[in-house]
Order: C-alpha cells, then structure tokens, then sequence
C-alpha cells in the first residue's frame, strides 16, 4: 500500500505515469493494435495510481459498484480511524516454531552476540549458565581474574527480562511515541494532546519535570529525538517544518528548521539526528529524505528516495556517514552521506526481502547490522554486505503492489500469515510473532550494555511487548497488561528496564514502566522488622540503579522466627549465605513493620 499522497518518486512532474512503459512515437500500428495498447497503458496507470495510492477502489451498491476516489496517506492519518478499532484484539500473530537460521549460523553477528554476552566456546547446558552457578563459579575463583567478564556481566542480565509493568502518568489523549536519552537520565514522550514530557530517570525514579506544549502540529507529534549533547529535542508533524525546542531552562525556544517541500500535505514520519548535532535527516510522505544543516540553516538535501512515503530513517553508527532509510515500497536503502546528490539520488545499495511496506529501521550501531520492522507482520534483520538483487528488488516491490488490504483499519489476511520467502530476499534473519496494525509499530536491538544486544523488541498492535532471541529468533518474552497498540518501545540503555508508549482505547491511556524482576527496592527498615509474604523486594543499595553487577545489594538475614538480624552483601536479586554454599532468591518477600503473625 502506497502513499496517498506522494508524488512519482525519482521525477520532480508529479505525472502519474512517469517511468510507466510507453509507445514509441512514428510507429505505425493498426486500430486494433493501437486500441489493444491503450487498454494495457490504462491497466498500468490504474495500477500505479492504486499502488501509489493516489486512488483507492471502494465497492458500493452491487458487487459490479466499483468508485475510484482519491485517499489520504495510508502511513499515519490525520484522523483518530488508524487506531478507533480492536481488531488488534482479535488478531494472534503466529508464531514462528522453526525459524531459518541457516544464514545467520553463517553470519559473523553470531560470534558478536557470543562474544558480548559470555557463551563464546562455551558448549556447557543452559542449567550451567545459570544466575547460582555463575556465583558460584566465581566465589571459587573459576572466573577470569576472580571477576565476571563484560559477557558475562550481559549473561547475568539476561536472567532479568522486564516482568512487571508499573504506572507512572496518566494522558488524556494516546501517547505517540517515547524514547530514553543516550545517557538514560530522561525520558521524552509525545502525546496525542500535542505535550511533550520530559521526565528525570535517575536513581530508578520516574519525576515529571518538564512539559512542552508542540507548535505547528497536525494530528499528533510523529517522532522525537534527541541532540547529541542531551540540552535539546527535535519533533515532527504533519508539518513543513521540524522543529528544535531546548530541554533545560526557564522558558521554552522553538526553532522552525523550514524543509521547503513541494507537497502541499507535508509529514515527516521519521527523524535521525548526526552525531556531531549538525545535520537533520527526515523520512516524509513525498516519498524524499530531507537533510537540513543547522549551521547552515537550511534545506541542504532533498533525495527522491523511495517511491512511497519514506516511513523510517537511522543514522548506520556514530560517523554518521551511512544512512538507512525505508519506505511503504517494501525497500530499505542505503546511502553513503558524503556520495549524496540531488541531481543523481542513487543508493550505494538495496535490501529487499519485506513484502509490504517498512515502518521502522534500527541499527546496530555497527555500520554494518540493522533490523526493519513492516507490515507484513515481520521483523528482518539485515547486513549492509549482503545487498539484493534486481530479481529480489522486483519480486519485493510486486508483492507490496500486491497488498489489497488496508493495515490501518482491517484485518491481516490469511495470506499474510504464511511463513513465504520471496526469491532475492537477502536477509539473514525473519521474526514473527508480533503485530503491525494501526500505524507504525516500532522494533530496536536491546542495549548494549545491559544485554550485549542480544535482543530484538517490538510493540505489537494485540497491545503487547514482544521480545525475541536475536540467534534463535524465538520470542523469549511477552509483556501484557496493555489494552490497545503499542506503538513505540525503549529500552533502558543501562537498566534493564525498557519502556513502551502505546494508545489503550479508552478515555484515558498511560504511559508505563517495565521493570525487571526485583523492581527498585523500597526504604531500608531498621533491625527488628518482620517479614510478610507480599511479593516485593527486600533489601537496599548501596548505589542507586540497576546494571550489570552493581554494586552490592544488602540483604537482611532472615532467622527461623521472622526476625531480621543483620545484612549480607549479595549480587542483584540472590544471596549467597556465608557458609552454606547455597543460593537464595530474595525477590519472593516484602519488608514492613510490625508484630510477627
């Protein structure tokens, strides 16, 4: 499903039939030849405007009642429709039991993974890798330097995935989307009622400090990001502008960066800022990536991209030299920014596999390893030396011609389920078991540092956190309690907390924290508490937060009547009893003062 408003891509006309096959002039042809072509150019043309949605075929009055009328954009809507119905309700992805993982057991982000996260040449059963026999294993001294190694420190984490869901704000309208700043101090979401809210995450707290009313917005706030230095935000909109907004101070300095676009309905879905804070990169409807210089303060590139709306755009690693977009023409491109022209907008390469349209693009971080989430119910993930062929291309673009259903208001298919793999798909890796309903579902690798990015999640439309084993491509977790989409997920990049923005259907809907098993501990209690079975944490920190292998925790010593006696230094969640050789989790009881019962 094509853009519903977006001009030919690669032509500046706007001519509908741009780049559709034509007769060559002078030749001589019979009436019959002559009326047999016309009719073959107007099935293509019709063909073209419904794939680049310019026109929509709607049935009325009999079932020979066909009307072409001119339709919206199919990627986000200026109107409530994408997300007023609950088929993602009724919709339960399949699962795939038996992922392909013949091309990634091939692949080097293997031994990457391996390596990040401490099982690299090790062949020992899963039990031996658990949380006990690691502290053990280094209370022995087996460890390397009588310490956990940075892999290990991941394997350790990996034995937290977020459990429990806790709120912490209440909108009055869906919240949009919402991401964690590099350092993970702020988190910054964008609301349906045009606020963007900052709140202050550190010391595992979630405070609200910061509310900043949108200018210039259509709908709703469509994306945010971050500056590089952390003092300041970018937004944008159904809008020709994006805009920049300071984060600290007393008031708020909106700065308009003007993109100049021709469309006289204008959106940028996606925004990606470079490292060095300079340049802006937008993905938006007219099927363009937009490149705006702050130094310079203007437009310094419009690249006809993508013959859709360009839904997703990522920066490849910290050089910012590479770029990624990817579009509802079902292609992720790749660009070498510095080879960029206006006049000759060619990629450095394609990846195609996807048979509907992109909605997000996440990168490694690598220059190398990036994952794409789409409508055809799939996450893929990709490396930037294995690009496609024209055969793959092609087959990728029929099948996203193909697409006779609406995602934003109707139900998947039964096509769509089957577990298909187009001819040329270059990927390494397809995920399913989630859904892509309503509007653009969002999907990113788990932090490094807290997971040796051995995690891809994704929201799903069913109102669920889905996430998978990046190797295995099994789905390790599946975080519910959510009534409605969830659009947009981000993950602590220290903590193991990561944190979705998603829409119930409702009057109200929250923006939610995902914690990790045991959640923040409560206030120390003195010697002399007792203990009650409540299902809470027990104990203190000596440093604020979570992380691999903080510092230790204290954990009060439990007698046989209930009393609390004194307290033992412990890895997070488990206490190594001095003496007993044992192992105990701690995350089953809850402090609170009293008489024993």
């Amino acid at each position: 499903m094509g853009s519903r408003n977006s001009s030919s891509a690669g032509t500046g006309s706007g001519d509908p039939s741009e780049g559709l096959p034509r007769r060559g002039a002078g030749l001589r042809r019979s009436e019959e030849e002559e009326e047999e072509d016309e009719d073959v150019d107007l099935a293509q043309v019709l063909a073209y405007l419904l794939r680049r949605g310019q026109v929509r075929l709607v049935q009325g009055g009999g079932a020979a009642n066909l009307q072409l009328i001119q339709a919206l954009s199919d990627s986000e809507e200026e109107h409530d429709n994408a997300w007023d119905g609950r088929l993602g309700d009724r919709y339960n992805p399949p699962v795939d039991a038996t992922p392909d993982t013949r091309d990634l057991e091939c692949s080097e982000i293997k031994t990457q993974v391996e390596l990040a996260t401490g099982r690299l040449g090790h062949r020992r059963a899963a039990r031996e890798h658990s949380f006990p026999q690691m502290l053990l294993q280094r209370e022995r001294g087996l460890c390397h330097r009588g310490s956990f190694s940075l892999g290990e420190q991941s394997r350790v984490m990996s034995h937290f995935l977020p459990n429990d869901l806790g709120f912490i704000d209440t909108y009055s309208q869906k919240a949009f989307c919402g991401i964690y700043s590099k350092d993970g101090q702020i988190f910054m979401s964008a609301c349906q009622d045009q606020v963007i809210r900052m709140y202050d995450c550190r010391y595992g707290r979630f405070h609200k400090f910061k509310s900043i009313k949108a200018r210039d917005v259509g709908w709703s706030v469509l994306d945010v990001a971050f500056t590089p230095d952390g003092n300041h935000f970018l937004y944008s909109s159904w809008s020709d502008y994006i805009h920049i907004c300071n984060i600290y101070g007393e008031g708020d300095t909106h700065t308009a960066l003007d993109l100049r676009p021709v469309e006289r309905r204008f959106a940028v879905f996606s925004i990606a800022v470079s490292s060095d804070g300079r340049e802006v990169l937008g993905g938006a409807n007219d099927g363009c990536l937009y490149v705006f210089d702050r130094e310079q303060n203007r437009r310094t590139l419009q690249i006809e991209s993508h013959e859709d709306d360009v839904n997703a755009v990522a920066f490849a690693d910290m050089s910012s030299q590479i770029l990624f977009s990817g579009g509802d023409d079902a292609i992720c491109k790749v660009w070498d920014r510095r080879t960029m022209r206006e006049d000759d907008p060619k990629p450095v390469g394609a990846l195609a596999g996807h048979q509907d349209g992109i909605t997000f693009i996440d990168s490694k971080g690598d220059a190398r390893y990036l994952i794409s989430n789409s409508k055809d119910q799939t996450i893929k993930l990709w490396d930037i030396r294995r690009f496609s062929s024209r055969e793959g291309m092609e087959a990728s673009r029929q099948a996203a011609t193909q697409q006779d259903w609406d995602y934003r208001w109707q139900q998947v298919p039964k096509k769509a389920w089957r577990k298909l793999k187009l001819p040329g798909d270059s990927s390494l890796m397809t995920y399913r078991g989630h859904g892509v309903l309503h509007t653009l579902i969002r999907c990113r690798f788990s932090p490094t540092y807290s997971t040796g990015q051995q995690y891809i999640y994704s929201g799903c439309s069913t109102g669920k956190v889905v996430v998978y084993d990046l190797l295995s491509g099994h789905i390790v977790k599946k975080l519910t309690s959510h009534k409605a989409c969830v659009r947009d997920v981000s993950w602590h990049p220290l903590q193991p907390f990561p944190r979705p923005s998603r829409s119930d259907l409702q009057p109200y809907s929250w923006v939610s924290l995902l914690t990790s098993s045991p959640p923040p501990p409560p206030p120390f209690l003195p010697s002399g508490g007792f203990l009650r079975n409540h299902w809470h944490w027990m104990g203190r920190t000596r440093s604020p937060g979570f992380g691999p292998l903080p510092e230790p925790w204290e954990i009060i010593r439990l007698e046989e009547n209930g009393l609390l006696t004194g307290s033992h230094p412990v890895g997070l969640g488990l206490c190594l009893w001095p003496g007993s050789g044992r192992t105990t989790t701690v995350s089953g009881v809850a402090l609170s003062e009293g008489e024993p019962s």
